[in-house]
């Protein structure tokens, strides 16, 4: 079958092609009356507007870039975050009537496409979600004329309107607790320190150990169970006599467990273990975890709210969502 022109509606509806045109842009300028008569028509009729032509009218494509700085294997992993933000941030765009545009920027030879799509004028704004320190992208986007928010504070010197948790706060929440259960010899796994979340976690973490006079104990983790499961061996290792570790996410909580249950280190008799995020794992942990709540869904709702309305002119200031401590058996 033929698809369905302006033209077949306009004699359909018995109004000029530029009403319909005028009507299918959502331009306001038609009356109500007219509009129910062209839209009947375009339901009728199985009228689906051609996208091309459609932005050359509007200046828009109605499309947003979710960049994702991190490779596939990592994206589609065991760690919730990534697809608990891509889903909150499809929602919350298709109730704007907007769509998804998914990229992924895990190596060079990606970056190079990504910057070429945005700069060809594809997608209205761009979103930025897991960068690291050396990530080129906000750079050169933000060299472009198109809107950018990030999802958390960047990690490079580039001004970027963003939405972040507090993740220094966050963490004081939980070593505050540890300190307040009477443990002494307070480990972290910190995160990869290339990454804004990783470097305010441990800030955290250092800011309660230095108000109360105790030493820090630290080994770093990439976000990975497995990376949490080498660092609490190492921590072991390093200071067997330790009582209590905070975690700066869950996943290498859940690998720290693992380790000190193979140790046979007791949780939380022995060690007392607090991670990070609140994820759905976390409940089922053997113990189930003492966590900081981390808001994804309502992080990545506002990261949509700030970029729809820089569209509108809005501000750019930075968003940041409380935290809150998440009180279970580990700890």
């Amino acid at each position: 079958m033929k698809r369905p022109t302006l033209e077949a509606v306009a004699a359909r509806a018995g109004v000029s092609r530029a009403t319909v045109s005028r009507v299918v842009n959502g331009q306001a300028t038609v009356t109500p009356q007219i509009r129910e008569v062209v839209l009947r028509a375009v339901d009728e009729l199985g009228y689906v507007p051609n996208s091309a032509a459609r932005s050359l009218v509007t200046q828009r494509t109605d499309s947003i870039a979710l960049v994702v700085s991190e490779p596939p294997t990592r994206v589609f992993s065991e760690d919730p975050m990534f697809s608990t933000v891509i889903r909150s941030a499809s929602l919350e765009l298709e109730a704007a009537d907007r769509q998804v545009v998914l990229m992924l920027a895990g190596s060079p030879k990606s970056h190079a496409r990504i910057e070429r799509y945005i700069a060809g004028g594809h997608v209205d704004g761009v979103m930025l979600i897991s960068m690291h320190g050396a990530d080129p992208l906000p750079a050169a986007i933000s060299r472009m004329s198109v809107p950018i928010v990030s999802y958390g504070r960047p990690a490079v010197p580039v001004p970027l309107p963003y939405v972040d948790n507090d993740n220094v706060g966050g963490a004081e929440k939980a070593v505050r607790h540890l300190l307040d259960k009477g443990r002494r010899r307070i480990a972290t796994i910190a995160g990869p320190q290339d990454m804004i979340a990783g470097q305010d976690r441990l800030t955290g973490y250092r800011n309660m150990l230095r108000e109360s006079d105790r030493r820090s104990i630290v080994a770093v983790g990439d976000f990975t169970r497995e990376s949490g499961a080498v660092a609490m061996r190492q921590l072991l290792h390093d200071d067997p006599d330790l009582d209590a570790v905070f975690v700066a996410n869950d996943l290498m909580a859940v690998g720290a467990l693992q380790s000190l249950r193979q140790a046979g280190r007791r949780v939380p008799d022995d060690v007392a273990v607090v991670g990070f995020d609140d994820i759905e794992a976390a409940k089922f942990t053997e113990p189930p975890l003492t966590t900081i709540r981390h808001p994804f869904t309502e992080q990545a709702a506002a990261m949509v709210k700030l970029l729809l309305g820089l569209f509108e002119g809005g501000p750019a200031d930075p968003v940041i969502l409380p935290t809150e401590l998440v009180v279970r058996e580990s700890a």
